[in-house]
């Protein structure tokens, strides 16, 4: 029995009696209740045996919940693995694995579902990439590849992936596929149903509601659906006979659980294909550095297309300075934020009658504000927060700045660096970048997706300007062929900027999936990006090579020792607690004087309280530090279990202050 106590010293199984009247109904998989430390609990029947390793007087059953079996054997093996993983409690992971029971939809009689045999799958898309016909090969022939998939610039990637989960059913097997968000879920469900039939495919997201979501999920659970569209959560869905786990853009941080133990999907569909033998596909426009770790290890297969037809796909990517001609026309081109070389690509795509799209790294109006004279950030009087201008006085000119965090007005600034009383933007958000291209473009359409603003499935395809920050970037009607004219990437040097060890990785994602909407170079395609030519990360937008920044970045963190090249576990919480994890792990506790091998301590460093970033810190008991442990890749598992021990020690003497402990974070500022 797995009682659901989220307590890492109770992070075990639990031996009860079945009563007779219950005999029939418990069975491996079930809901039961019962007593545990003096109160009723809810728990999971794992398994029945005939004897006990148990000393003493075992406790009874109190209920069977429901005769619905929603726990396999295989899910309860792979959230012990993840709860393992991660240094987390199995009772957490479960929760985040099976949904909360509906009994209505439970009684419900399910509905009968059309069997379609899947249509032919048409290969010349695959084939476009040397190794995707063996991809697709292997899948057919139920053969369990790992793969990792560089899509090209404006594939129509979930006609691939539905592909894939074609092939995959033609050998009898079931297919898992995992997208970031409901745009992408909705896009791969209906490529998915036009070559399975609507009954063939089943969607899952937490946008559903608590019934319809249930009523899904069961019908996967029963075997009614063999192919599942999903995002993070889905990762955990009970299909039987898996024969592909897809994961489209493994680096989005909507693949990270926010909840504790905060798995990455990714890890999950690492973990779940080694144990059940099914086929992986991390696919996207980018590559991580995990990704890249699996590809050197030989574990997974690059699925890529040639350089010519990279090359024959892409627009044309500009850069800043790339050229002494384009600094001669435009001699500011450096400082300004929107240069002389994206106007003239957006008028020659707006002129060839096609759709520009912009893309922001800030919502609202002006995100933040700084002083006029030396440019410090300009900061809240009472709580040290950035002022900002909201939307809502946007129209007015004597609108006051407000605080982004307490949200108090500020009449009359005064810099606390210089003492000028003089305010302008820092950095000018999708509102505000919306309304002056409207300025600049009058007579044409300007449209805002994300943001604040309502997030855009779609576009027409014709003139338009397109503000979108990332990822709420608007796909252009009209199936193949269609696409944007040009994408302007403004402000790249403040996503660059950002202090976090995936900065140029991310910074890279983005710009790929806002230039791999723009048609081909021979189209009159282009991308200009506001950065500088000779950054590492500006060049391989340049190149459209996502396989060397992978390859250089893993380099870079393998010589400073950050993950992915090492595991790394994040501790924050109150001083003294973290100083008690850290000790206990190291070994110079009292609790295990053996660490893990090659454990290094970084740090303790103050960070912000949770609940109030950048507040000045009141009562000592507002403190909080965060410190991180490193160790080789193969001391992974010897670290995660000392964190748990670590843990566990602590919330059985009941210690009152909440750690929390990440591992291989997703990030590190």
């Amino acid at each position: 029995m797995l009682v659901d106590v989220a307590l890492p010293h109770l992070d075990r199984t639990f031996d009860y009696r079945v009563p007779t009247h219950l005999d029939d109904a418990a069975v491996p998989g079930v809901r039961v209740r019962v007593r545990f430390a003096g109160r009723m609990v809810d728990g999971f029947l794992l398994e029945r045996s005939d004897d006990t390793a148990h000393v003493g007087k075992l406790a009874w059953v109190d209920k069977v919940v429901s005769p619905e079996p929603v726990l396999t054997a295989e899910v309860a093996g792979l959230a012990r693995a993840v709860a393992d993983r991660y240094a987390g409690v199995m009772a957490d992971v479960l929760r985040l694995a099976v949904p909360a029971r509906h009994a209505r939809v439970e009684a419900e009689t399910p509905r009968e579902r059309a069997t379609t045999d899947p249509a032919p799958v048409d290969r010349a898309g695959w084939e476009a990439y040397p190794r995707g016909g063996a991809f697709l090969d292997a899948l057919a022939g139920g053969r369990a590849a790992h793969a990792v998939w560089q899509a090209l610039p404006g594939e129509e990637w979930a006609a691939r992936l539905a592909e894939a989960a074609v092939a995959t059913r033609s050998a009898g097997r079931s297919a898992l596929l995992v997208v970031p968000d409901q745009r992408d879920v909705a896009r791969l469900h209906a490529a998915c149903a036009a070559l399975l039939g609507e009954d063939g495919v089943v969607a899952l997201t937490a946008e559903l509601g608590p019934a319809e979501r249930y009523r899904r999920w069961l019908a996967v659970r029963r075997g009614s659906v063999r192919v599942v569209v999903g995002t993070r959560s889905a990762a955990f869905v009970p299909l039987g006979e898996l024969g592909l786990l897809a994961v489209w853009d493994d680096g989005d941080d909507s693949h990270s659980e926010p909840r504790a133990p905060y798995p990455q999907v990714r890890d999950v569909l690492v973990l779940r294909a080694h144990r059940e033998g099914a086929a992986l596909l991390l696919a996207g426009f980018a590559r991580t550095a995990e990704a890249q770790v699996l590809v050197e290890t030989r574990w997974a297969s690059p699925v890529a297309a040639d350089r010519a037809t990279v090359r024959a796909r892409m627009p044309r990517v500009t850069a800043i300075g790339e050229t002494d001609t384009q600094l001669v026309r435009d001699p500011a081109a450096r400082a300004a934020r929107v240069p002389g070389v994206a106007f003239e690509a957006a008028r020659a795509a707006l002129s060839a009658g096609r759709p520009v799209l912009v893309q922001v790294p800030r919502s609202g109006y002006l995100p933040f504000l700084a002083c006029a004279t030396c440019r410090d950030a300009a900061r809240c009087r009472h709580c040290a927060g950035p002022l900002g201008l909201p939307r809502s006085g946007a129209g007015s000119e004597g609108a006051l700045p407000a605080c982004r965090w307490c949200g108090r007005a500020e009449p009359a600034f005064r810099c606390g660096h210089c003492g000028s009383r003089r305010l302008r933007a820092g950095v000018v958000g999708a509102g505000r970048t919306a309304e002056e291209l409207g300025r600049a473009f009058p007579g044409v359409t300007v449209r805002t997706s994300g943001g604040g603003a309502e997030v855009l499935d779609t576009v027409p395809a014709w003139p338009s300007l397109v503000v979108a920050t990332p990822g709420a970037e608007p796909v252009v009607e009209g199936g193949g062929g269609a696409g944007y004219g040009a994408a302007l990437l403004l402000d790249g040097w403040a996503m660059l900027a950002r202090p976090d060890l995936r900065v140029a990785e991310e910074t890279l994602r983005r710009w790929f999936a806002a230039a791999a909407g723009v048609v081909p170079h021979t189209d009159g395609g282009r991308v200009v990006v506001v950065a500088e030519a000779s950054l590492p990360t500006v060049q391989a937008l340049v190149r459209w090579d996502p396989a060397g920044h992978a390859e250089a970045e893993l380099a870079e963190r393998a010589e400073v020792g950050f993950p992915p090249a090492v595991r790394m576990a994040a501790v924050e919480g109150p001083p003294a607690a973290v100083a008690e994890i850290c000790d206990a792990v190291l070994g110079t506790g009292r609790v295990d004087p053996s660490p893990p091998e090659g454990v290094e301590l970084l740090g303790p460093v103050e960070i912000d309280p949770p609940d109030r970033p950048g507040a000045g810190h009141g009562a000592a008991d507002e403190v909080r530090e965060r410190a991180l442990l490193r160790v080789p890749r193969r001391a992974g598992r010897d670290l995660a279990r000392a964190l748990h021990d670590a843990q566990a020690l602590r919330t059985a003497r009941k210690a009152p202050e909440t750690v929390r402990v990440r591992l291989d974070p997703d990030e590190i500022d």
